[in-house]
């Protein structure tokens, strides 16, 4: 790439993110500390600080997203461990498996927890049937304690992030460290926590990272558990007074400072040393052979582990084949009527048009950006390619909430950019709100094919004459083709099942994306919860052949997609 090439994708990607990232966050800070007159002020935050309120509302999302994180961390790392070093029957179907939470989002997985676990549910039907409750009886359980209702299912659907980057750490770990800290009599758990953990503990703080900022941010769960003391649903309530209530400003930049935060600590924490641990020497052991007992011992684990993280799925599979379930164990009636009608339906029909339109636009921005930023940034030495990394990069610290509420605020009459108000048509917002969430996942995949291919190919070519930009088309593109797919396929995939800017920025019911669809059907009285269900199982089809795609393409490299 020529010199005059670098400086125009520098110029395009600082302009892109100046306008769409950057502005949108200056205009959550002009709502939150300028007052009526355009004074600088924090009394807004301050008054905010001192409302019980908001200050409980903070203080469950920062509760909740610590409690889902803690949950996911003790899910993944085991399942991490036991899958890095021990061989068991049914390893490789059981190592897929447990990657399957990640093709539902977590509010449509919510459906399915609370017909298992409602009020008549399938829990408390069992419950009835073996006498251990008596007729008649009824409990909900997550509506009892709607902040673990909404922990679990979080849990239960993001822990492969962790898993994801806990396996890859795992898997650069040089054996030789361990085996040296076995000779000196530290084995076991104390060999574990003193020498391994320290060694992967910058990919389970990206992973966490990840978790941690989504829960925090999440509007779906806690839309679904009707679970409105979180910061989310709040900043959501404020959004029908934007433009006269301050407080859902203040709110917002309270997130976006500690989501930020976070990830600035890990990169700063952990960055280097993440760098440092490239892969596993060649030559060393693999996974231990175990005797049958403790191998059996393991699938079990894996198993039983796989299985209660597929409950919500289970839940939506079963509503989606059902015409009637109440209060009883299964499904009273099964039909596959609800697929037909979720696809037929008036409401459905423009949402998968919608969201086919909307992703497809968005991962052509994705694909043309990824290749040319990753290329800057792997293939150049030039000044500023480090913050351009970092830039490109915010949107996974970034939530899609806090966006959204600043396209939303950017966009309100008299602004600079109020042609492109939602409310008329939100179609542009939408395709820039996808482009900017999942571009880190297309850069990431392109600079690892970047960083795998030589570049002597590129100098070859060079020293025959052949101009920058035809030897990156013709030599180094076909090259990483596998990576650009996976890259694709995975913006295409997450920016159709995008959910908090489908929520807030779909405000017509003509512009509807699948997502605010299916939360739109799942409000219906009568078969609206099995539709929604039926729309679900498309979506969780769709997104699990993506994601299987992308896996064979990448590998292990996959981790590096979801790394913070």
């Amino acid at each position: 790439m020529s010199r005059s090439s670098v400086r125009i994708v520098l110029a395009v990607t600082t302009l892109f993110f100046a306008a769409f990232f950057l502005w949108p966050v200056c205009q959550i800070l002009k709502g939150g500390f300028l007052d009526a007159d355009g004074r600088f002020t924090f009394g807004f935050l301050g008054a905010l600080l001192r409302n019980p309120l908001y200050l409980g509302g903070l203080r469950n999302s920062f509760l909740l997203a610590a409690a889902a994180t803690l949950l996911s961390l003790l899910i993944a790392l085991p399942l991490a461990v036991v899958a890095d070093r021990f061989r068991f029957p049914g390893k490789a179907a059981l190592t897929v498996l447990v990657l399957v939470p990640m093709i539902l989002p977590p509010f449509v997985g919510a459906i399915g927890i609370k017909q298992i676990f409602g009020q008549y549910g399938a829990v408390n039907a069992l419950l009835i049937a073996t006498g251990v409750r008596p007729a008649g009886w009824t409990f909900d359980w997550f509506a009892a304690s709607p902040f673990w209702g909404v922990a679990i299912v979080e849990a239960l659907s993001l822990f492969p992030l962790i898993y994801l980057n806990a396996a890859a750490s795992l898997a650069c770990v040089d054996p030789a460290m361990e085996e040296a800290a076995a000779g000196l009599g530290c084995t076991g758990l104390r060999r574990f926590r003193r020498i391994t953990l320290p060694l992967i503990r910058p990919g389970l703080f990206a992973g966490s990272t990840i978790v941690f900022i989504w829960t925090f941010t999440e509007l779906g769960v806690p839309l679904i558990f009707d679970y409105t003391q979180v910061t989310s649903m709040q900043v959501y309530q404020g959004l029908k007074d934007l433009g006269s209530n301050p407080f859902p400003y203040a709110l917002v930049f309270i997130m976006l400072a500690s989501s930020v935060a976070l990830y600035a600590v890990g990169k700063g924490l952990f960055g280097r040393e993440s760098q440092a641990m490239a892969s596993r020497p060649a030559g060393t052991a693999g996974p231990k052979t175990l005797n049958p007992l403790r191998a059996w011992a393991c699938t079990m684990f894996f198993a039983v582990i796989v299985s209660i993280a597929l409950l919500p799925h289970l839940g939506v599979v079963l509503v989606a084949f059902s015409s009637a379930w109440h209060a009883t164990v299964l499904p009273a009636r099964f039909t596959l009527d609800n697929f037909r009608l979720a696809l037929g339906h008036d409401l459905t029909v423009p949402a998968i048009a919608s969201s086919l339109k909307y992703s497809c636009l968005s991962t052509v921005v994705d694909v043309v950006l990824g290749i040319a930023i990753a290329h800057v940034i792997v293939r150049t030495r030039v000044a500023g390619r480090a913050i351009l990394d970092f830039l490109v990069m915010l949107p996974l610290a970034v939530p899609g909430l806090v966006l959204a509420f600043g396209y939303l605020a950017m966009s309100q009459n008299g602004r600079l950019f109020s042609f492109l108000n939602p409310v008329e048509n939100p179609t542009l917002l939408l395709v820039i709100a996808y482009s900017i969430r999942r571009l880190p996942y297309m850069v990431r995949s392109a600079a690892a094919g970047f960083q795998q291919t030589s570049v002597t190919l590129e100098e070859a070519a060079a020293s025959l004459g052949c101009p920058p930009f035809r030897t990156t088309i013709r030599i180094t593109l076909p090259l990483i083709m596998a990576n650009l797919i996976a890259g694709g396929l995975l913006a295409f995939a997450f920016a159709m099942l995008e959910v908090s800017d489908s929520l807030v920025l779909a405000q017509k019911r003509a512009f509807y994306p699948v997502t605010k669809a299916i939360f739109e059907l799942f409000q219906l009285l009568g078969d609206g919860r099995f539709l929604a269900s039926a729309l679900g199982v498309w979506a969780m089809v769709f997104l699990g052949i993506v994601i299987a795609g992308a896996a064979v393409l990448l590998g292990r490299k996959l981790s590096g997609v979801f790394r913070a």
